[in-house]
């Protein structure tokens, strides 16, 4: 069992497919198979149950990839203790990065050019493929320093002909994806949301969560629909708009995630600039708005705090 090995079988077992993730690990889809096939043959149980139209995880896989993860990250340590702080600082993201930070990192910054789901960067901290990521948090984690960056508000895509400026979140739609690979932390809030609010689940299975798909939804369910945190490269086509979502506005909380135990100055320094870029710029006024955020949410307790001040 190689470590190059089990960084591919976390790659698989994280993307739940061959071709993202050879082209994460900048690899052809073939090799990466071949070296799956002599991992599986190394431990002596298949760890993946593939056909032409999925993968997934075998019993024996899930139980790999907990330790996977820690062999990675042990080793990651390893090396970051060697290197000192001589290292260029990797950070990762999703569909949100605030150039004021960046600007602010005085070390050598390399940006990630996978941008990833939530889940996936987080998992690439622990794991020590990334230094820090800016991302969605669904609970406070042991092994992680998780700093609120911005505490996103979300709105709604509504009928252009709809008069109303505000959209109670009772009257919304919220889809949820069949693809947990890209969208397993929006189905986690959605959800939770749709339950707490009173809002209606829309089951989707096409990745329309997010550009022309979506906007295709909201002409065909012809109701409000909660609109995701994603940056929309699509702009909102004649005929719809968005407008605010109140009683509550559910707030999507981006955290800068570093590893609990990083201590270097570059990762000090830049959970330090975080915080001051976002009390000056990032948290909105939320004095006296009925909000909502997760149940689990690391940063509940600093919305409450805002929300009453």
């Amino acid at each position: 069992m190689e470590l190059r090995q089990l960084r591919y079988f976390v790659a698989v077992a994280e993307e739940l497919h061959f071709g993202r993730a050879a082209e994460r690990l900048h690899i052809a889809a073939p090799s990466l198979s071949q070296q799956i096939k002599a991992l599986e043959a190394s431990v002596g149980v298949p760890l993946f149950v593939r056909d032409r139209r999925h993968v997934e995880l075998t019993s024996a896989g899930r139980l790999l990839l907990t330790d996977a993860r820690e062999i990675i990250a042990l080793a990651a340590s390893a090396q970051r203790r060697l290197e000192g702080t001589s290292a260029p600082l990797r950070l990762g993201y999703v569909s949100w990065l605030p150039d004021e930070l960046v600007a602010s990192v005085r070390s050598d910054l390399r940006l990630d050019e996978w941008v990833m789901p939530s889940h996936i960067q987080i998992a690439r901290v622990l794991d020590g493929g990334l230094d820090a990521a800016i991302a969605w948090a669904p609970a406070a984690h042991a092994r992680l320093h998780l700093q609120l960056l911005w505490a996103e508000s979300l709105a709604a895509v509504v009928r252009a002909r709809l008069g109303d400026e505000m959209i109670a979140a009772d009257r919304l739609r919220v889809l949820v994806d069949a693809d947990l690979t890209s969208w397993d932390a929006w189905n986690q809030f959605a959800r939770e949301f749709a339950v707490a609010a009173g809002a209606r689940v829309v089951e989707i299975d096409d990745g329309g969560i997010t550009g022309r798909g979506f906007h295709d939804h909201c002409r065909r369910l012809n109701a409000p629909v909660l609109q995701s945190p994603k940056r929309h490269r699509v702009s909102v086509p004649p005929g719809l708009r968005t407008r605010s979502v109140c009683d509550p506005t559910p707030l999507w909380c981006w955290s800068l995630v570093t590893r609990a135990d990083d201590d270097r100055p570059t990762v000090l320094a830049l959970r330090e600039n975080a915080e001051k870029l976002t009390h000056a710029a990032y948290l909105p006024a939320l004095r006296d708005q009925a909000t909502w955020v997760p149940a689990q949410d690391p940063h509940r307790d600093t919305i409450a705090a805002l929300t009453d001040a």
